[in-house]
């Protein structure tokens, strides 16, 4: 007998029976599509809570799978996302954890690696509606939604990188909705995370790096 996916009853353009397992998820792995620019070779997915137990039922597996190489919410394609990542030589697993139950319900973590072995993590929660939370980037606790066009920054942790950030969006003419700085500890890694009102320009990340102490800069239009 053949398996009868949610995908062959209703179609791909509602992806699943809920928004917060399919279209929330495909989210926040189409954020680690961005923070990876675009070249995912290999991706484990870690699912937490209800996403452990529904993600091969409510199709949360093709909608991550979708998002790591760059679908939209409604792209025909999800329905056969197994066969287009094979196709394109991505690699990638599906973990459950069931024992960490201090995360929301519908949590996924995302470790993906580039071409050149670059490696890269985040965290993101499906808080209903299609909507999510990012919470850790690389390990780094951080929080931003998606919701607005984001700048990722990754710096070094020292004195003048942030009043340089807000010079070199002040400069572009960037009106910020939020900014938060995050850092694993004094002097180490941080991260600036802007949340703007408009569409942002590649030229603003050029500015951005032109301070030595910026190692990365992402721009997360979802």
């Amino acid at each position: 007998m053949k398996d009868i996916s949610i995908f062959d009853v209703i179609g791909p353009n509602m992806i699943g029976p809920s928004s917060s397992h399919t279209a929330g998820a495909l989210r926040i792995a189409l954020i680690a599509y961005k923070l990876a620019d675009k070249d995912i070779k290999e991706a484990r997915f870690v699912l937490y809570g209800s996403f452990a137990q529904t993600y091969r039922g409510h199709g949360t597996d093709r909608a991550l799978l979708g998002g790591i190489m760059g679908f939209g919410t409604e792209d025909e394609r999800i329905r056969d996302a197994f066969e287009y990542a094979d196709k394109l030589g991505i690699k990638y697993s599906f973990e459950t954890n069931s024992t960490n139950k201090n995360v929301h319900p519908n949590t996924v973590e995302i470790f993906i690696k580039n071409s050149k072995g670059e490696e890269k993590s985040i965290m993101g929660e499906s808080i209903g509606g299609g909507n999510v939370q990012v919470k850790q980037i690389n390990g780094v606790e951080v929080m931003f939604t998606g919701k607005y066009s984001t700048i990722i920054v990754r710096q070094k942790d020292r004195k003048g990188v942030v009043a340089h950030i807000t010079t070199a969006l002040s400069d572009c003419d960037i009106n910020v909705a939020f900014m938060r700085v995050y850092r694993t500890q004094k002097g180490e890694t941080a991260y600036t995370i802007i949340e703007a009102d408009e569409e942002i320009d590649k030229s603003v990340v050029a500015r951005i790096r032109e301070c030595e102490d910026i190692e990365d800069t992402t721009i997360v239009e979802i």
